[in-house]
C-alpha cells in the first residue's frame, strides 16, 4: 500500500477550494456531498455504545456498566475493536447511512443511581471511568499509526445525570467538583488521543447552555492532542431558543454554538436547511465570520481526514473487515467472555456454586427466558437466556416467570385476541384470552398475549393489538396501569398517551377516553397465580433461581429518571414466595442500575448482580452458577440500602452533599469495588517503594496476593488513599489503582500497583490549579472500598509555597 497522504494537507486543499455555502453544508449531522471536489457525503452519530445500534444484526455485549464490572481494560478495549470492526462492515455495506464518528462512549460519571442512563456509563468514580472509557475509545479508534479504525466521541458535556427535565435544568458544579469530579472523565480518553471528538449535553452548566459552555474552549480543546470536533445533542442547539429561552431567537442561538466551538449540527434529522438557513443568516447579520465557519470545517475535515473520508478506496486500511463480521465465532467468544466476567457476585453462604450435576433447578421470574435490550442495543443475531444456560447442562431444568395469568371481561363477554404469530386488534367476544402480567415497578405493567406470546401496544390511531415483541422505541407505547374503578372493577390507563382504554361501537378495545369516568370498567379475572406457581416449581426444585431485575426500555431510560431505588413490588412478592417454598433461593439480579435488595441480602443464601449481558447473558451465567467460572466481576458503583441514603437528584455537588464512595458516610448495602468469589484470598507483605516522596514523583505499592481456597478464582486488588489532614474536606476513600489477576489453588502472587503522587491534589479556586499538600496519605489496599486488608502511610511534600499556604483559609479537616 503506498503512503497514506496527511491529513493536514488535505485540509488545507479542500479548504482553500471550497465555497462558503459549501462550507456551511458540512457544518450539518448529514453533511452535502460536494461532487466537483469529488467530496462524498458524510454522517456524523453512529450509535456504538456496547455494539453497532439501530443498523440490523450487531454483536450485543453487555451494557457499558456491565462491561465496567469487569475491571478490564484490555477486555473492554478488545470489546471496542470489535465494535469498530462491525462499524467499518456496515459503512462498506452502506456508506451513505453507517457513519464512521461513533457517538461512545458515555463518560457521565454515575454521580445517582437513579439517572435514568445509568447503565451507559461506567463507575461513580471519574478517574476509573476514564480509565475504563479510554480503553473502550481506544478499541474504536484502533491501532494503525495513520488512519482511525472510527472516529470515536465522548458525550456528554457537561454534568449530565438527570433526564428529568434534562433541557431546562441546571448542573450547578462548584470549583472543585468540576475540577476533581466531572472534568477527569473526560479529559482521560481525549488526552489519550483514544477519542476524537466529544458531543455537547442537554443540560445547562452554572445558568449557561452546556452548548455554549466556555469550559468548550477552555477545558476540551486543552487536552487534546490534535484537532477536536464538538457535535451538539440531537435538537439541543434548538433549544439554546427555545425552551431553554437563552437567546431571542434560532439565529442567535445557532450562531452562539458555533462560536462557542459547536462544529456538527444534531438538528432536523436528515434536513440540513435550516441549519443552513439560520447560519446564512447569523453571517448576514453579522453575528459570525467566515473565519468560525472555517475553524468548526477544519475540525470536521481533520476527523474525515484521519477516517481515510477523503482517501481514494484503495488506500483503505480496514477494506478487509469481512462483511460477516459481526456473528463470527470470534465475536461470540468475546460476546460470552464479557459477559462471564461481568457478573458479581454479591452474596454467598456455600450455596453457590451448583457443582452437583444431578440437581433439579428451577428457573424462575420475569427474566429467567428473556434477554432485554436497550435503546442504544444492536440486534443480536441470537440471544441465550439464564434458563437456556442451564437447560441443556442439568439433568432437570423447569421455568416459569412467575407472572399473573389474567382475562379481562366486561359484562358476559370477554377480551380476546388473535392467536396469530402476528397477533391482532382486541376486541369483546365469547372467548377470553389470557394475558400475562409483567410488573416492571411503580405499578407500570406490560401485558403479554399467552396464545402468542406478543406484547399489548397501542398503535398511532389509538387501537389495541397483540403484535409488539415487547416494550420499545423512543416512545414506550406496550406500558398501563391498572386503576381502581366501582364495584371491585379496574380501569385500563395508557401510560404514552394518557388516555383510558375503553370498548367502541364495534367491540375493540381503544386507547382515547380522556377521564376514568369515560373509560370502560373491567373485570379482572385471575386465571394463573404467577407466584404460587412458580413457588410450587421452586418447592419441587433442589435449587430455585429467581431472575428479577428491569426492562432497560420501562421507568428508567433515557427521558425518564427512577424515584426510588426498591425492587417492583410484583417481583418482590414473587421472591419471598419462591423462597418460602425453597429456603435454597438465588437471587440473579439483571438490571440496568442498582436496587435496595436489602431483604433478600438478609434472607437469602445468594445474590448475583449483572447488566443486561446481551446475546451470551445466559451462557456465562450459566457458567458462573455451576462453578466453570469464578465470578471476578467487582461493583463499579456504591448500592445503597435506600433511596433516602442519596441526596436530591438534582444536586451535583458530591462534596457537600456526601455522594458516592468517596464521600458517603453511611453503610451500603454493597460498597464501591465489592464482589464475591468461590475461592478465599490472602493479602500479605504490604510494601511502598518509598516512605515518603514528593509531588510528582510515582510510589510503587506491592502485595502479595495468595489463593488460600481449593478452586482456581479471579481477584480485584484495588489501592485506595485518604488524606489524613487538610485545609478542605477531603474524600474519605478515593481509588488510585487496581489489577485483575487470576490465581490456581495455592498460587501466590506480587501484585504491583502504581501511585502517582500528582493526583493527590485537589482544586483549589484562589489559584485556580490542582494543589498537593504536605500531608501523611493512608494507603488502604484490599478487596473493595470498605473491605481493607492491608494499611500504610506515605508522607507526601507538598507543592505550595510557604505564603501560598498562607494565603488560603482553612475551610475543613479530612474525615
Amino acid at each position: 500500500m503506498t503512503d497514506l497522504p496527511a491529513p493536514e494537507a488535505l485540509v488545507d486543499d479542500l479548504l482553500g477550494r471550497l465555497t462558503l455555502p459549501e462550507k456551511l453544508g458540512l457544518l450539518h449531522q448529514w453533511q452535502a456531498p460536494v461532487p466537483r471536489l469529488g467530496l462524498p457525503p458524510f454522517r456524523t452519530g453512529t450509535e456504538a455504545l456496547h455494539g453497532v445500534a439501530w443498523l440490523g444484526k450487531a454483536t450485543v455485549f453487555p451494557q457499558a456498566v456491565g462491561l465496567a464490572s469487569s475491571w478490564n481494560p484490555e477486555l473492554i478495549r478488545a470489546v471496542g475493536a470489535a465494535v469498530g470492526d462491525e462499524v467499518r462492515a456496515k459503512h462498506h455495506a452502506d456508506p451513505g447511512r453507517v457513519g464512521l464518528n461513533v457517538w461512545a462512549p458515555v463518560v457521565n460519571p454515575l454521580r445517582d443511581p437513579r439517572w435514568g442512563r445509568n447503565e451507559e456509563g461506567w463507575s461513580e468514580d471519574p478517574w476509573l471511568t476514564g480509565r475504563l472509557a479510554t480503553a473502550y475509545a481506544q478499541g474504536l479508534r484502533g491501532d494503525h499509526p495513520d488512519r482511525l479504525r472510527t472516529a470515536p466521541t465522548v458525550k456528554h458535556f457537561l454534568g449530565y445525570n438527570n433526564e428529568t427535565d434534562r433541557a431546562t435544568t441546571s448542573s450547578d458544579l462548584s470549583p472543585r467538583v468540576l475540577h476533581e469530579y466531572e472534568l477527569p472523565a473526560f479529559r482521560a480518553p481525549l488526552a489519550a488521543g483514544a477519542a476524537v471528538a466529544v458531543m455537547a449535553s442537554y443540560n445547562l452548566v452554572d445558568g449557561v447552555p452546556a452548548h455554549l459552555s466556555p469550559l468548550i474552549a477552555d477545558e476540551l480543546r486543552r487536552w487534546a492532542p490534535g484537532e477536536l470536533m464538538v457535535v451538539g445533542d440531537a435538537g439541543a442547539v434548538t433549544n439554546i431558543a427555545g425552551v431553554q429561552g437563552h437567546l431571542p431567537d434560532h439565529v442567535e442561538g445557532f450562531a452562539a454554538a458555533l462560536r462557542a466551538g459547536i462544529d456538527s449540527f444534531t438538528e432536523d434529522d436528515a434536513d440540513s436547511a435550516p441549519t443552513v438557513a439560520r447560519l446564512t443568516e447569523a453571517l448576514d447579520r453579522g453575528l459570525i465570520t467566515a473565519s468560525d465557519v472555517d475553524r468548526a470545517v477544519r475540525r470536521i475535515l481533520t476527523v474525515r481526514a484521519r477516517l481515510g473520508d477523503l482517501d481514494p478506496p484503495r488506500d483503505d486500511p480496514f477494506a478487509g473487515v469481512a462483511p460477516d463480521v459481526a456473528d463470527r465465532p470470534a465475536h461470540r467468544d468475546l460476546a460470552r467472555e464479557a459477559a462471564r466476567q461481568s457478573i458479581v457476585l454479591l452474596r454467598n453462604d456455600g450455596l453457590l456454586p451448583l457443582t452437583d450435576p444431578a440437581l433439579r433447578v428451577a428457573v424462575l421470574g420475569p427474566l429467567a427466558d428473556a434477554v432485554h435490550t436497550d435503546w442504544y442495543s444492536g440486534t443480536p443475531p441470537y440471544a441465550v437466556t439464564a434458563y437456556q444456560g442451564l437447560a441443556g447442562r442439568l439433568p432437570t431444568v423447569t421455568t416459569h416467570p412467575g407472572t399473573d395469568r389474567i382475562a379481562l371481561r366486561v359484562g358476559e363477554r370477554y377480551v380476546g385476541c388473535p392467536d396469530t404469530p402476528d397477533g391482532g386488534p382486541l376486541a369483546l367476544g365469547a372467548d377470553a384470552s389470557g394475558f400475562d402480567v409483567f410488573d416492571w415497578g411503580r405499578d407500570v405493567v406490560a401485558l403479554r398475549a399467552a396464545g402468542n406470546g406478543r406484547h399489548v401496544g397501542v398503535d398511532e390511531a389509538g387501537a389495541l393489538a397483540n403484535d409488539r415483541p415487547g416494550p420499545g422505541g423512543w416512545v414506550v407505547r406496550e406500558t398501563f396501569r391498572f386503576h381502581d374503578g366501582p364495584g371491585g372493577t379496574a380501569l385500563l390507563h395508557h401510560l404514552a398517551t394518557d388516555r383510558y382504554v375503553a370498548v367502541d361501537a364495534h367491540g375493540r378495545l381503544r386507547a382515547d377516553a380522556p377521564t376514568p369516568g369515560d373509560a370502560t370498567r373491567f373485570t379482572v379475572e385471575l386465571l394463573v397465580d404467577g407466584a404460587a406457581e412458580a413457588a410450587a416449581l421452586a418447592a419441587a426444585a433442589d435449587v430455585a433461581v429467581v431472575a428479577l431485575g428491569n426492562h432497560p426500555m420501562v421507568n428508567g431510560r433515557e427521558t425518564e429518571d427512577r424515584v426510588d431505588l426498591a425492587l417492583p413490588g410484583g417481583q418482590e412478592a414473587l421472591l419471598r414466595a419462591v423462597h418460602a417454598a425453597n429456603p435454597r433461593t438465588v437471587l440473579v439480579v439483571t438490571s440496568s442500575y442498582p436496587y435496595a435488595v436489602g431483604w433478600a441480602e438478609t434472607h437469602l443464601p445468594a445474590v448475583l448482580w449483572s447488566a443486561h449481558g446481551g446475546q451470551e447473558h445466559g451462557t456465562a451465567l450459566g457458567d458462573v452458577l455451576l462453578g466453570d467460572a469464578d465470578p471476578g466481576g467487582r461493583l463499579t458503583q456504591t448500592w445503597y440500602a435506600d433511596a433516602a441514603d442519596l441526596p436530591d437528584l438534582l444536586d451535583y455537588d458530591v462534596i457537600g452533599s456526601d455522594a458516592t464512595y468517596l464521600y458517603h458516610r453511611g453503610d451500603p448495602l454493597y460498597p464501591f469495588g465489592h464482589g464475591l468469589s468461590y475461592t478465599r484470598f490472602d493479602y500479605a507483605g504490604l510494601r511502598l517503594s518509598v516512605a515518603e516522596a514528593t509531588t510528582g514523583e510515582e510510589v510503587e505499592v506491592s502485595v502479595e496476593v495468595t489463593n488460600a481456597g481449593d478452586r482456581p478464582g479471579e481477584e480485584v486488588v484495588q489501592l485506595y488513599t485518604r488524606q489524613r489532614r487538610s485545609r478542605v474536606k477531603q474524600p474519605l476513600r478515593q481509588l488510585r489503582d487496581f489489577a485483575r489477576i487470576s490465581l490456581a489453588p495455592g498460587q501466590r502472587q506480587v501484585v504491583r500497583l502504581r501511585l502517582r503522587t500528582a493526583e493527590l491534589s485537589w482544586w483549589d479556586a484562589t489559584r485556580g490549579r490542582r494543589v498537593v499538600e504536605d500531608a501523611t496519605h493512608t494507603v488502604l489496599v484490599g478487596r473493595s472500598a470498605r473491605d481493607v486488608r492491608l494499611v500504610g502511610a506515605l508522607a507526601v511534600r507538598g507543592d505550595e509555597a510557604a505564603d501560598d499556604r498562607a494565603a488560603v483559609p482553612a475551610s475543613g479537616r479530612a474525615r
